[in-house]
């Protein structure tokens, strides 16, 4: 039984979109296999996990799966789907499988349903991935990267045939150039039709009697490709992106997989995020604090002055609208909040601490005898 996708991210039945996006960016970390080397399972738990992620982050998506399960979102479709989309393959297929290929009920071309679906053909290549980092300005207002990888790529010797120079591939006498062969017993229902791939050109129809001295009839040679990826602003760590066409080329000729590029986003010096908010601290003296202030702010779209009111408590936030975060899914930006944290001095002189003290008298509050005034003291006493 296939696991469920709540189960997989670890989230409720009820989990709001954020908590489902959370938990997705914490599975995704623990599990992708650059984080897992020595774990064999780790990348095929990590597809299970982004499959997941997939579905429940999209609304339409995640109330058919709610209603119909995984059928409702995969190859079987699903909720207020044709009979065709519920049974995968048409009512061709199902009619083929008890009476026949050809017949008034097949599957082939004559029959009412129309033609089944063969799987006779090239296979095609794998998705990819990568982990791609990008500076924290980068994934805020979004950028041009490159991203390098090896992978399969179609044979420009041959073309991608596998043949070589001067030859062609020849169908396959066995199956036809259909790639399956069909096995045909008889049951009380009548015919019964099974398929598999043809062993003799491994389904692809096709038979390479000269194979290409370049890729060896593979039809593709693993190369360094490297790709420009538009980053839209707003990203995040655990964003992906999906560039179709550009994962590991099929072999002979088959169609090209997926590269998914996972995102990953250095820390600032300064900011760091809350959702599309920026938040920042700034460091206040007492005095400035009491007395008031202005500062030069130096923030992601340029210098702002900062005005500290006289008597600004510590914690006291500064919003500026507007400047945080541009929104991924919507319009507009966060905001950026500053904070005012008010540092108490450690390395108070003898006057220093003196003066203080007497501010302290004067407003009538009580303070310990301690700082470098008292150890004099102390130490001039046993002189």
């Amino acid at each position: 039984m296939a696991a469920d996708f709540y189960d997989l991210l670890g989230v409720s039945r009820q989990a709001s979109a954020d908590e489902i996006k959370r938990a997705y960016r914490r599975r995704a970390r623990e599990l992708h296999p650059d984080a897992n080397p020595d774990d064999a399972t780790a990348a095929e738990r990590f597809r299970e996990v982004a499959r997941a992620y997939e579905v429940l982050s999209d609304p339409d998506q995640r109330a058919r799966y709610d209603r119909y399960g995984e059928a409702g979102v995969g190859g079987a479709g699903g909720g207020g789907g044709s009979a065709e989309d519920l049974f995968g393959g048409g009512l061709g297929d199902i009619f083929e499988a008890f009476f026949g290929g050809n017949g008034p009920f097949g599957g082939g071309a004559g029959g009412p349903f129309g033609g089944g679906r063969g799987s006779s053909g090239p296979p095609a290549g794998q998705d990819m991935e990568i982990i791609a980092d990008l500076d924290f300005e980068q994934a805020v207002f979004g950028a041009t990267i490159n991203v390098a990888l090896k992978s399969p790529q179609r044979c420009e010797d041959c073309g991608g045939t596998g043949a070589g120079s001067g030859t062609r591939p020849v169908t396959c006498s066995d199956c036809n150039g259909v790639g399956q062969v069909r096995r045909v017993r008889q049951s009380v229902l009548g015919q019964m039709v099974s398929a598999s791939p043809c062993g003799r050109c491994s389904g692809t129809g096709e038979i390479i009697t000269t194979p290409c001295a370049t890729c060896r009839g593979e039809g593709r040679v693993t190369a360094d490709v490297d790709y420009q990826v538009e980053i839209p602003a707003g990203v995040d760590t655990g964003s992906t992106m999906r560039l179709t066409g550009r994962g590991a080329a099929g072999p002979r000729g088959g169609a090209t997989g997926d590269l998914y590029v996972h995102l990953r986003v250095g820390d600032h010096d300064r900011y760091r995020r809350d959702g599309n908010d920026l938040i920042t601290q700034v460091p206040v003296s007492i005095a400035q604090a009491a007395l008031g202030t202005r500062f030069t702010l130096p923030t992601l779209d340029g210098d702002e002055e900062l005005v500290i009111p006289a008597g600004t408590q510590h914690g006291r936030e500064f919003v500026y609208r507007g400047r945080g975060v541009p929104r991924l899914q919507g319009r507009g930006r966060g905001d950026l909040r500053v904070e005012v944290h008010i540092e108490i001095p450690t390395d108070l002189n003898d006057d220093e601490a003196e003066m203080l003290r007497r501010f302290a008298e004067g407003r009538g509050e009580t303070v310990g005898e301690s700082g470098p005034g008292l150890f004099a003291r102390i130490k001039s006493a046993f002189s």
